[in-house]
């Protein structure tokens, strides 16, 4: 299947990349320069040089595709819900268009859209799919833009939305932020850590994509967490006795990091309880379950990806 995709080399997207070519999949991957076109070439892809706020640059290599999967995210200050409409409103619209190379296949188009958890909100029992939203400041105009996506749904094109937890693995994202500071002797909680993140593997969370690409009867939000419901405090705890020496913990009061911060400082702060059953419906099982009783790896993982 031919599959366009965004992000291909961000944290979530390099994993999913992975994920689709393990399976098999002709992938075109949106990438910003020539270095990480030659290392998307690399990995068997085929990049396209090119700008989520300027369409016309990947416009015509969106048009050729089965599926799209938009995993990129602006992270410029003040762009990031302007930028992340006009690539769906163009991603929407190629899917929309006629297939452009043969041979032409007869299963539904299909858009996936990258959204998160936070959009569902503090939780004070288990939340699924079916909950309400209730997004916090962070991540306020991104409800409008998974039903951008729902609502495209057609007989000829299939749509979804993936909710990620708290990513881990490799060497970025929240936790490998984590790892960073404890090596370097200081981490800062914010707020009294004994909030819960929903987190997920970046392999596991790629697999779950590329489920979801292979099975036409898909459709709909699908979230995607380990279910683990573990406390910043114990992560940090775990992570503490694998390093040289015992790491000092701040826990920075939630008004002094939404001045240094922002909205963010309210994202780590976030207590959650999320599930994922209709993930699991379709056969997706992590195959990690915990950051804690996987911190002697994960922190091998983060220091090889330096």
């Amino acid at each position: 299947m031919r599959v366009f995709l965004t992000g291909g080399t961000g944290y979530i997207g390099r994993s999913v990349l992975e994920a689709l070519l393990r399976a098999g999949h002709d992938v075109t991957v949106l990438v910003r320069n020539n270095e990480k076109a030659a290392h998307v070439e690399a990995r068997g892809a085929h990049p396209v040089v090119g700008n989520l706020a300027e369409p016309e640059s990947y416009r015509a290599a969106a048009d050729a595709q089965d599926g799209y999967i938009h995993a990129a995210f602006e992270t410029a200050a003040g762009r990031a819900a302007a930028v992340d409409r006009l690539a769906i409103d163009t991603l929407l619209a190629a899917a929309t268009r006629p297939r452009t190379t043969s041979p032409v296949s007869s299963a539904p188009r299909f858009v996936i859209y990258t959204s998160g958890v936070w959009v569902v909100g503090a939780t004070s029992d288990p939340a699924d799919e079916q909950t309400p939203v209730h997004p916090i400041a962070h991540v306020q105009w991104r409800p409008a833009h998974e039903q951008i996506v729902l609502d495209a749904a057609t007989e000829h094109l299939r749509t979804l939305v993936v909710r990620p937890g708290v990513v881990y693995g490799g060497g970025q994202g929240i936790v490998g932020d984590l790892f960073k500071s404890a090596a370097n002797g200081l981490v800062r909680v914010v707020g009294e850590g004994n909030n819960h993140w929903p987190l997920v593997y970046d392999r596991d969370l790629a697999d779950l994509y590329a489920r979801l690409v292979a099975r036409e009867d898909a459709s709909g939000i699908y979230h995607a967490t380990d279910e683990g419901d573990e406390r910043v405090n114990d992560i940090v705890e775990a992570i503490a006795p694998y390093l040289p020496m015992r790491p000092d913990v701040r826990h920075v009061p939630i008004e002094e990091a939404r001045h240094k911060m922002g909205t963010y400082a309210d994202a780590l702060a976030l207590d959650q309880i999320i599930r994922s059953p209709r993930a699991r419906a379709i056969g997706w099982t992590p195959s990690l379950h915990s950051v804690v009783s996987n911190a002697a790896r994960l922190l091998e993982e983060w220091r090889n990806s330096k």
